[in-house]
C-alpha cells in the first residue's frame, strides 16, 4: 500500500469516474430497443441493465488485459500523470457527446486518450501500434457490420416464422424474449466494457509499482469497476438511449430481439478472445441492420450519418484532448492540478447546459425524427426537419 500516493489515488478515482460515466453512456446499448418497444418500462430497464453490468465484471479479465498488458508498453516509463491525462480525455469527450445524444464509442475514447496521452509523454515507442490495430481497429470496423448484418437475418427470419400470425400475439412473445435479450447484452457489456476501467487501474498500479508487470487486476479493482459501471448504468443516458432507440429506426420488437440476440452475440465473442470493441458500435449496427430488415426497410439516415462522423472522430478527438493535457500534466503537481480543474469545469459546464432541455425516463421515448425510405434521396423538407 506504500505505492499508492496521492497522484495514484487520483488516478484510480478518476479511473472510476470514468467507468461512471461509460455505465450511463452505454446504457442504451442494452435497454434503448426494449424502452422503445414497450418491453420493460424505463426504470426497470435501467435497474436490471446495472445489476447484470455488475454481474459482467466478474466472469472475464481478457479484455483488462490488453489494456493493461497490450496496448501500450509497460517498460516504456509510463506515470500515473499519463494515465490520469488520458482519462480526462476520455470523460470529456463521453460527456460532450452524451450531451449531444449521439451513441458515440466511450471505449474508443479511452483508447484513443490512452494513446495520445502516452505518445506526448513518453512517445511513439509507448504505444503497441499491432495491438491497436489487431484487436481495437480492425474489430472496430468489423464488429458493427457482422452485427448488422446478423441482425438483419435474424429480422427477416423473425418475420418469416411468424408470418400470418396474429400481430399482437406476435409483438407480445417478442417483448417477453427482448427481456431475455436485452438482459444478455447487459451482462456482455459488463465482461467488455467493465475491464477496461480494471485494466486501467491495474496500468496504473504497475506504473507505481504496486504490481508486477504481467499481473491481472486485484479483486478490489474488479469489484470497484463493476459497482462504478452499474451505478452508472442505473442512473440511465437518457439522450442516448433517445438516439438509439427511436433516432435511429421504428424498431418493433420482433426487430428487437434480433438486434439484441445479435450484438449479446458478437460482444461476448470478442470479451473471449480479448478484443476490446466498441459495444456502442455494435449495438448500433444491430440497430440498423434490424430496421433495414423490418418490413418498411427504414432508418432515418441523418442520424446515421452524424452516429458516424462521431465514430470516425472519437479516438483522434479524445487523443488530441488526452495529449494536450499530458503535455501539461506532465510538468508536476501544478500541471496535474490544472488538468483536473479543466475536467470539472468542463464537466460542470455541460452537465448545466444539458439542464435546459433535460431528458429522463418520463419523456424518453418522444421527439422521434420522421423515418426516411430507402433508396429514395430524402427530401429538402425532411432533412430540414
Amino acid at each position: 500500500m506504500e505505492h499508492i500516493t496521492f497522484l495514484v489515488a487520483v488516478v484510480i478515482i478518476t479511473a472510476l469516474a470514468f467507468d461512471f460515466t461509460n455505465g450511463f453512456h452505454d446504457t442504451a446499448n442494452a435497454m434503448a430497443t426494449s424502452i422503445a418497444t414497450g418491453a420493460l418500462k424505463p426504470k426497470v430497464a435501467v435497474a436490471i441493465a446495472a445489476v447484470l453490468n455488475f454481474a459482467g465484471a466478474f466472469l472475464s479479465v481478457k479484455v483488462a488485459t490488453t489494456i493493461s498488458g497490450g496496448l501500450v508498453n509497460e517498460k516504456a516509463g509510463l506515470q500515473p500523470s499519463i494515465i490520469f491525462a488520458a482519462l480526462v480525455g476520455a470523460i470529456l469527450w463521453n460527456l460532450l457527446t452524451w450531451l449531444k445524444g449521439l451513441p458515440s464509442s466511450s471505449s474508443h475514447a479511452l483508447y484513443g486518450g490512452l494513446i495520445g496521452a502516452t505518445v506526448v509523454g513518453v512517445g511513439l515507442h509507448g504505444v503497441n501500434f499491432t495491438t491497436v490495430v489487431s484487436k481495437i481497429l480492425i474489430p472496430a470496423v468489423a464488429s458493427p457490420v457482422i452485427a448488422g448484418v446478423a441482425s438483419w437475418g435474424a429480422t427477416k427470419l423473425a418475420y418469416l416464422i411468424t408470418r400470418g400470425a396474429p400481430k399482437a400475439g406476435t409483438e407480445k412473445g417478442f417483448r417477453r424474449g427482448q427481456v431475455f435479450s436485452s438482459s444478455l447484452i447487459s451482462l456482455a457489456h459488463g465482461t467488455n466494457d467493465a475491464q477496461k476501467t480494471m485494466g486501467i487501474i491495474t496500468l496504473t498500479l504497475i506504473s507505481a509499482g504496486a504490481l508486477d508487470k504481467g499481473d491481472g487486476p486485484p479483486v478490489w479493482v474488479i469489484v470497484s469497476a463493476g459497482l462504478a459501471i452499474a451505478l452508472g448504468t442505473y442512473m440511465g443516458g437518457w439522450r442516448i438511449i433517445r438516439s438509439m432507440g427511436s433516432g435511429l429506426a421504428d424498431i418493433r420488437p420482433p426487430q428487437g430481439f434480433a438486434s439484441e440476440t445479435a450484438a449479446a452475440t458478437v460482444i461476448l465473442t470478442s470479451s473471449h478472445m480479448g478484443y476490446g470493441l466498441s459495444t456502442t458500435q455494435v449495438c448500433s449496427g444491430g440497430i440498423m441492420g434490424a430496421g433495414l430488415g423490418g418490413p418498411s426497410g427504414k432508418l432515418r439516415w441523418g442520424m446515421v450519418r452524424r452516429m458516424a462522423y462521431t465514430w470516425g472522430l472519437t479516438l483522434p478527438a479524445a487523443a488530441v484532448v488526452s495529449g494536450a493535457a499530458a503535455l501539461v500534466a506532465d510538468r508536476g503537481n501544478w500541471g496535474v492540478a490544472l488538468v483536473g480543474l479543466a475536467l470539472v469545469a468542463g464537466a460542470g459546464s455541460m452537465w448545466l447546459v444539458s439542464r435546459r432541455q433535460p431528458v429522463h425516463a418520463d419523456n424518453v421515448n418522444g421527439e422521434a425524427q420522421p423515418a426516411v425510405e430507402l433508396p429514395a434521396v430524402p427530401a429538402p423538407t425532411t432533412l430540414a426537419a
